[in-house]
């Protein structure tokens, strides 16, 4: 059952184990933040980073890594602190979750990962280091989480069909499929000074936006074979990009200068010229999922302000 292994595994490295006490906390692993009586460790960060971080370093150098990592450790270890003080609401409400619930989920997660094997989940579980004591009280803090958000969505939120019409007309190609672009690129190598190529890109960005002519700045400055024909690349379809550089083209107007994109190490800037052909969804066809969406943003938008009302509450120190 070999092929249901990774799925739980990075289920279970997807949510930390419990901030430790005080007294549980070795001093080579670090405190990262104290919420109230407990405190968030490093080496919880780390669990949550992770994978995450070894994707930047193959994609990302120098003090663009740097900032990134920053980024991805404090929306962590905020996270961690969410998650704290939902636990720590929770115990003061005296709350209880049901011994069966959190038999349901341990016996669903081998049903479902390890396609009822339970001595491979046992076996799995081991050789991360785990207990099935641990990986009943991570459940369990799940379901304490997810009833307690949804606990303080008092009403249900509402969201008007303007709204949705609206959304509908702003991100209208997302729901366009088969069209074509005419896209014209400027690409910049790394070569053997990232730093200074990443400057010079963000010069050149500049002076784009500033009105300079894409043509011309792609003959002076582009790294690629269209850089005689200013970085023109014709009519390109769905399946001719990289997905990541994809995503972003088709939903770029026409006419607008693209951000400054970063793939494995190398810069992108993108212009596209026009746009012609896809299919594009109705309305009626699309109308509930933008609607959930809606309402999603919402919810959070509800359960963050209950979040903002806990941490004024509580002793938050992050170091």
């Amino acid at each position: 059952m070999s092929q249901y292994r990774p799925l739980f595994l990075a289920a279970i490295l997807a949510f930390c184990p419990r901030p430790a006490t005080a007294a549980e906390t070795q001093v080579l692993d670090g405190v990262a933040a104290v919420v109230n009586e407990d405190v968030v460790t490093f080496s919880q960060i780390r669990e949550l980073t992770g994978a995450l971080e070894t994707s930047l370093r193959a994609n990302y150098s120098g003090n663009a890594l740097t900032e990134r990592i920053k980024e991805v450790r404090l929306r962590a270890v905020n996270d961690l602190i969410d998650r704290q003080l939902i636990l720590q609401e929770f115990k003061k409400l005296k709350g209880e979750i049901p011994r069966h619930a959190i038999d349901d989920r341990v016996n669903g997660i081998i049903r479902e990962e390890f396609g009822g094997d339970k001595a491979a989940f046992m076996r799995t579980i081991a050789a991360q280091g785990f207990t099935l004591d641990r990986v009943r009280k991570m459940e369990e803090e799940k379901i304490i989480v997810q009833a307690m958000r949804s606990r303080e969505v008092k009403t249900e939120p509402v969201v008007s069909p303007g709204a949705v019409e609206s959304f509908y007309r702003k991100h209208i190609q997302d729901w366009t499929v088969n069209g074509e672009v005419k896209l014209r690129m400027i690409k910049i190598a790394p070569g053997n000074d990232p730093e200074k190529k990443r400057k010079m890109t963000q010069e050149i960005h500049d002076k784009l936006i500033r009105g300079a002519d894409f043509a011309d700045l792609a003959r002076v400055y582009s790294d690629d074979s269209t850089q005689d024909k200013g970085g023109d690349w014709g009519w390109v379809k769905h399946g001719d990009l990289n997905p990541d550089m994809e995503a972003i083209v088709f939903r770029l107007p026409v006419g607008k200068v693209s951000d400054i994109i970063e793939l494995n190490r190398t810069f992108y800037i993108m212009l596209v010229e026009q746009k012609k052909g896809g299919v594009t969804k109705p309305f009626n066809e699309v109308r509930n999922e933008i609607e959930n969406h809606l309402l999603q943003i919402e919810r959070q938008k509800d359960q963050q302000g209950w979040l903002q009302r806990l941490r004024k509450k509580a002793y938050v120190k992050i170091y």
